[in-house]
């Protein structure tokens, strides 16, 4: 899936989920692939496969 951001942003990441990222175990860490991990840090769809990494760490907001 080619969403079109390759190469650098114009808009910066968000800076309490660049926090969170930074406060996982790094067991979790080492786990994200940089795909995953720039949907998380840019609020876009989470795929599936960061979801259930996370599980753990996210809020159920139902």
């Amino acid at each position: 899936m080619n969403d079109g951001h390759r190469g650098p942003r114009k808009e910066k990441p968000d800076p309490q989920r660049i926090e969170a990222l930074r406060a996982l175990p790094l067991e979790i860490k080492q786990q994200i692939t940089g795909e995953e991990a720039q949907a998380f840090l840019y609020k876009e769809e989470l795929p599936e496969s960061l979801l259930e990494k996370l599980k753990d760490y996210l809020e159920d907001i139902d």
